[in-house]
């Protein structure tokens, strides 16, 4: 392009520069006949009017996107955030400040008592760590699982798979509420062929403890364990299959392949599924009672927190003492903020694994 042609106002810069390549912008910008064009607001309403009108609407439209969006984002943060900083608040008031009418959010009398009362209370660091080793060994067993039985129906072919996989699908679809009853009897009175009834003459009883959990996370039903099978089967049709051939190639056989191609390629979903299902186990109450009552899980700690105080004050200041309610719902606002914090600081670890494998996984699906 001739620099002969190349004007200086505004109007004619800015075409000029849009028929430019990006090489061409970069050359003729460094130059020294290049002046930018003024940005004066004559020389706006001089490209406003040039351009009819379209420059005013654009801008303006793009004010108003930039602005809606800001107030979306921001309510959406607000309704996330919210409850978690009045829940901060209560954890940092003394009970004083709880019936003081001049005090809202902001506590006059800060304090970290209730946060040691309440790790007293619930035995927080032991139970921390059983919740997290029992969170760690479902996660890992419930992942291998299901990355076994997605890569399944994603690439192989045999008797029933369509009924098989709506099975997956009720697994989805059928809250666990619904047989809750049948897993309890079922583990309650565990036998195999009426082996063990064989030979120590009644079945056995495997509940209040973690064996059944884990049973129901090695076999694919564990708690969401659809969504995963899903999740990775989605992912797995998007891999081009042309890599598998190029192994099989190689000399590779299908475990081979599995385990030096295929799941080097699905560590991003692989981390969304773990993460879900170490998250899910961390904050559920449902199977936790059923079967791990006597593990004082964190989950089931927080809510009896009330229960344990009533407990703690009819032991220490006699039986007629009694916990303001104020104080017991104080008490269950930090315990929260306790049970929570482990799972903010894995989401800041591992947010980056997070959000790539949401992203790949929403593309494959």
């Amino acid at each position: 392009m001739n620099n002969e042609n190349i004007v200086t106002d505004a109007v004619a810069v800015e075409s000029t520069l849009s028929v430019m390549t990006k090489e061409e912008k970069l050359a003729y910008m460094s130059s020294k006949k290049y002046k930018p064009p003024k940005r004066d607001f004559k020389s706006l309403m001089e490209r406003n009017r040039a351009s009819g009108g379209y420059l005013f609407k654009k801008n303006i439209g793009n004010w108003v996107f930039v602005v809606l969006r800001a107030l979306l984002l921001f309510g959406l943060c607000f309704l996330i955030l919210q409850p978690l900083l009045n829940k901060f608040s209560l954890s940092v008031m003394s009970e004083n400040d709880l019936f003081d009418t001049t005090v809202i959010n902001i506590p006059r009398e800060f304090t970290v008592s209730n946060y040691e009362m309440t790790a007293q209370l619930i035995t927080y660091w032991p139970s921390l760590l059983r919740t997290f080793l029992m969170s760690l060994a479902v996660g890992f067993l419930q992942v291998a699982s299901c990355t076994v039985v997605g890569y399944g129906f994603a690439r192989f072919n045999f008797p029933f798979k369509k009924f098989w996989f709506a099975c997956v699908m009720a697994l989805i679809l059928i809250p666990p509420q619904t047989i809750l009853s049948s897993l309890y009897l079922h583990f309650a009175l565990f036998d195999i062929f009426g082996i063990f009834t064989l030979i120590r003459g009644e079945p056995l009883n495997l509940l209040n403890s973690a064996a059944p959990y884990l049973m129901m996370s090695a076999t694919c039903m564990g708690l969401k364990n659809g969504l995963y099978i899903y999740m990775i089967r989605q992912y797995f049709r998007g891999v081009p299959k042309e890599l598998e051939e190029a192994a099989y190639v190689d000399g590779c056989g299908k475990l081979k392949t599995f385990f030096r191609i295929m799941l080097p390629d699905a560590r991003a979903i692989i981390t969304s599924c773990f993460l879900f299902s170490f998250v899910w186990q961390w904050t559920d109450s449902l199977f936790s009672s059923l079967f791990l009552r006597s593990m004082n899980l964190l989950s089931s700690s927080v809510g009896a927190i009330p229960e344990i105080l009533r407990g703690y004050y009819s032991n220490n200041f006699g039986r007629d003492a009694f916990p303001s309610m104020g104080y017991q719902q104080q008490l269950v606002a930090t315990g929260m903020l306790m049970f929570i914090a482990p799972l903010i600081i894995l989401y800041l670890i591992a947010q980056k694994g997070f959000v790539e494998s949401i992203s790949q996984s929403g593309i494959k699906m």
